[in-house]
């Protein structure tokens, strides 16, 4: 009989997949292009800016970890964990402002789930509790065996990839179903890149983020007359 969750591995590669609109081309590509409607349409047409600031950035007072935060975080982690899979370890790391929550053992693919969303729950939850009678706010990052550090280099991947097809077809491409730290990665990626630029669309934890293609500057001089 096969175990609960399925296997591990399988589990985890799944985990570890970002999510697009995908179409297949004629070459038998994955095609990440959206199609929008005339709302969307417009704000292209009519764009002038570099793209929204998004809401990953706040002006919240941070303020460093204490051992109190910190030990609440990992029996609130430890207790979730415990409730999924066994043999799950929590530690914590702070930096500053920053407390990072690991999770070794156990089955990490169930841990992270489908797209991550596993994982964003629990830090969602973990977040909440350590924050919810602080003034200021500390910064809860949980992390799965290295699973965040994949993630991020498969989301700049998958950005520089869905720029370059927007650059070559004109067109807008979009990523679907991505959370706050997801969509800050793609921005962050691609933020020098002065040919396209990058958008949240949607309402809610999960929204989508647009890669608009930046159309070419008309010469404004003034034209000479032939005589």
């Amino acid at each position: 009989m096969k175990p609960l969750g399925g296997d591990r591995r399988e589990d985890r590669s799944q985990a570890l997949e970002p999510e697009a609109d995908e179409e297949t081309d004629e070459d038998g590509e994955v095609d990440y292009s959206d199609e929008y409607s005339n709302e969307y349409a417009d704000e292209y047409t009519n764009e002038t800016g570099d793209g929204d600031a998004d809401e990953e950035e706040t002006d919240e007072e941070v303020v460093d970890v204490t051992e109190e935060s910190a030990a609440l975080g990992v029996e609130t982690l430890q207790k979730i964990a415990d409730l999924i899979t066994e043999g799950a370890k929590v530690t914590a790391q702070t930096e500053r402002d920053r407390l990072t929550l690991c999770i070794e053992g156990g089955n990490s693919g169930i841990l992270i789930g489908r797209k991550g969303q596993t994982l964003d729950a629990m830090q969602f939850l973990t977040d909440k509790i350590i924050n919810r009678k602080s003034e200021a706010r500390v910064r809860v990052r949980v992390d799965i065996e290295g699973y965040m550090e994949t993630r991020k280099s498969n989301l700049k991947h998958l950005a520089y990839k869905m720029a370059d097809k927007a650059k070559k077809t004109g067109r807008p491409a979009t990523i679907n179903q991505m959370s706050a730290q997801d969509r800050r990665i793609v921005h962050l990626a691609l933020k020098d890149d002065t040919k396209v630029r990058t958008q949240s669309m949607g309402e809610g934890y999960y929204r989508r983020l647009v890669i608009f293609p930046k159309k070419k500057t008309a010469f404004k001089g003034k034209r000479r007359v032939k005589k």
